[in-house]
């Protein structure tokens, strides 16, 4: 459970070092003691249900010795037991109890929100693993950002799986929020990790994970979950070759990032969102791209160019990459995380992944093949 500020735990004490300062040299009309009935919720703020009682108690002395010193605005001692100052016992100790069962409250929700936390981090590690930094003469890296603190994971997704065919990659978004979502991003990666490894044609890949999804939202039923879809990407990069095969269904198209340029890889071809290809049943349409040693691709969902400043401009996404075109996997989207957390003023609106894979420049890798 994360500790409350330094400031706010302190704020007891500088609450009562200032009644303190002014109860002297305030007139006896104005009894500035009054305002240690508040203390208890003070403290509340930041301590525990036994902290609260203590000052309580703590609060009904002082109370008491102040409204019983002569000396404090020129007070008699008969002052104690006036029925002001009685009242403000009273009151002190009631505001006290309401205080500990706030205290308590507090607590529990904290203690309750670090468990659904932790739990989530669990999901998210099973969900999204880890892609490996390398695999081959690849370099990976992956990122993952929740614009939700409390459910630090949604419907947004990737992967990378190395296959007898080449590492293949998915990225992707699944319309809607909340639990429906991480349930059909959790069945779409199963599914993907499954048939990457069996089917030699990415289209093919591509056609039973879209069987699968279609299968899942049948089973589900309901008219709101069988309209549910998802957008992805999937790349394809084979060892032996110098190039890299792409089929888009719906998605933010993957950017080419090379010595020399940075370029969206999109001829305008893009198949349906995954469950929605049914309705088109055309085959889907694979592009190729060069991908030489020294290039890097980047994969990313609709969160990252849909990021706003506080004057609603978009996220230049495009402009960031070609000023750091020459960093590798880790370098970018390190500095990608955190120039969209300034960018947005630390208020994600939509959750965010991204996976960058880097060809190094002393790659052995065949020469490219004629780019689509």
């Amino acid at each position: 459970m994360p500790a409350p500020p330094a400031w706010l735990r302190w704020l007891p004490v500088l609450y009562v070092a200032v009644i303190l300062l002014l109860e002297p040299v305030t007139p006896v009309q104005w009894p500035v003691s009054f305002v240690l009935i508040a203390l208890p919720l003070v403290t509340a703020f930041a301590h525990s249900p036994l902290v609260v009682a203590g000052a309580t108690l703590f609060a009904v002395l002082l109370e008491g010795v102040l409204a019983g010193t002569p000396c404090c605005a020129g007070r008699p001692v008969g002052y104690l037991w006036e029925r002001h100052y009685v009242a403000a016992y009273i009151c002190t100790a009631l505001v006290g109890v309401l205080g500990t069962i706030l205290a308590g409250h507090r607590t529990h929700r904290e203690r309750t929100l670090a468990d659904v936390r932790f739990v989530a981090d669990i999901a998210q590690r099973v969900l999204l693993r880890p892609v490996p930094h390398r695999i081959g003469d690849l370099l990976l890296e992956s990122l993952y950002l929740s614009a939700a603190a409390e459910a630090r994971i949604g419907g947004d997704l990737y992967e990378a799986v190395p296959t007898a065919y080449g590492v293949r990659l998915l990225i992707g978004d699944v319309r809607g929020k909340g639990l429906l979502a991480v349930e059909t991003a959790a069945a779409l990666l199963g599914a993907f990790r499954e048939a990457a490894h069996d089917e030699p044609a990415l289209p093919a890949l591509v056609d039973r994970v879209e069987t699968s999804m279609t299968r899942r939202a049948a089973q589900l039923g309901g008219h709101e979950v069988g309209e549910r879809f998802v957008t992805a990407v999937f790349v394809e990069i084979p060892s032996e070759s110098a190039l890299i095969r792409v089929v888009n269904c719906g998605h933010p198209p993957p950017v080419l990032i090379g010595p020399a340029e940075v370029r969206e890889l999109d001829n305008g071809r893009s198949a349906p969102p995954l469950n929605l290809g049914v309705l088109v049943g055309e085959p889907y349409h694979v592009e190729t791209y060069a991908f030489r040693p020294g290039d890097q691709l980047l994969l990313y969902t609709d969160g990252i160019t849909e990021t706003r400043d506080p004057d609603g401009a978009f996220y230049p996404l495009l402009q960031r990459l070609r000023a750091w075109r020459s960093l590798s996997p880790r370098k970018l989207l390190e500095r990608l995380h955190h120039d969209l957390l300034d960018y947005s003023g630390d208020r994600l609106q939509d959750d965010i992944a991204a996976l960058a894979v880097r060809r190094p420049a002393d790659s052995p890798s065949a020469p490219p093949a004629s780019p689509a």
